[in-house]
């Protein structure tokens, strides 16, 4: 196989890259490696701008494969039209779940704890005690549960919580128990002592913790979000964390990055880290491991992992 496979890892330092496709280096700078209309399969560079990701892709007319670094694929999805069909689109499913699940357990036990609290009272110098909640007996809400939901969970069962329920786009189960379908999300909403996002972005999550959403939840309730900032309504966020009535913790928010003079920064009970679900020590090790073996069976013309939809196709296929 002579066509050109573009990677924003140097390829010298992937073990397992099979023979015969040209490697080009390209992690989003200015100059492409070589002629785009002769890439075949493209990784695309991981947390650049979207457009970073996207520039190349209206040029690549021999294109078969684009595989993404990250679970989401909302940042490559609006160049898809130029592309020509059958292009299949990959995700990195297998990468970030270890990661995302750490800092989700993270963000609960840090805002339930009232870590923020204890570092600010560090900065005064100020011994700062009291009760505070603990994770142990709360009834945890899952929404989108995937690969990441999934391992979030692995994360919360020793943690003695009281119950996990799942919800997904259609009800299934799982040897853990039912995953429940979006639509049953009104009845399980008042449920949750803590309710985690993981879900994807797309046309039917985009706002989907809106004004409606955040009211059903209980009274004292944390909402947790390691999805994507446009799964929530900010504004209606932002209602229910000054009069006190939730809390949150967020990894993701809308807009994104977050601007200084934000309210956001300074609303009560809200914990917010810079989108770092991912880019951890465990990243680099997986993301060559999938790279290695999607480029074996790409080579070997065997079924790739993780396609998410293939262009020109109906959708759902």
């Amino acid at each position: 196989m002579s066509a050109d496979v573009w990677l924003p890892i140097p390829p010298q330092e992937i073990d397992g890259l099979p023979q015969g496709p040209a490697y080009r280096f390209w992690d989003g700078e200015q100059d492409f490696p070589a002629d785009p209309a002769d890439c075949a399969f493209y990784v695309v560079p991981y947390m650049k701008a979207p457009e970073v990701g996207q520039r190349p892709l209206p040029a690549m007319s021999s294109l078969e494969v684009v595989q993404t670094l990250s679970a989401g694929i909302d940042h490559v999805e609006p160049a898809l039209g130029s592309l020509p069909p059958g292009v299949r689109l990959c995700n990195a499913r297998g990468v970030h779940e270890a990661s995302t699940a750490e800092l989700t357990l993270t963000l609960v036990l840090a805002s339930l704890r009232g870590v923020p609290d204890f570092v600010r009272a560090q900065d005064r110098g100020e011994w700062l005690g009291g009760f505070r909640p603990a994770l142990a007996d709360k009834n945890v809400l899952i929404v989108g549960y995937g690969s990441i939901g999934s391992a979030i969970e692995d994360r919360l069962v020793p943690f003695e919580v009281a119950r996990v329920a799942r919800v997904a786009r259609s009800w299934r189960t799982t040897a853990r128990g039912p995953v429940h379908p979006i639509a049953e999300l009104p009845a399980l909403l008042p449920e949750a002592d803590v309710v985690i996002l993981c879900t994807p972005l797309n046309e039917t999550t985009l706002g989907l913790a809106d004004a409606g959403f955040l009211a059903r939840m209980k009274d004292g309730a944390l909402l947790v979000n390691v999805a994507r900032g446009g799964v929530v309504d900010t504004g209606a966020l932002l209602a229910e964390l000054e009069s006190g009535r939730l809390t949150a913790a967020l990894d993701v928010t809308d807009p994104e990055p977050l601007p200084p003079g934000h309210r956001l920064w300074t609303a009560p009970g809200v914990l917010v880290s810079p989108h770092v679900g991912g880019p951890t020590s465990a990243f680099r090790p997986r993301a060559e491991r999938l790279l290695a073996d999607q480029l074996r069976r790409f080579v070997n013309r065997e079924p790739l992992r993780n396609v998410i939809l293939t262009t020109g196709a109906p959708t759902g296929t």
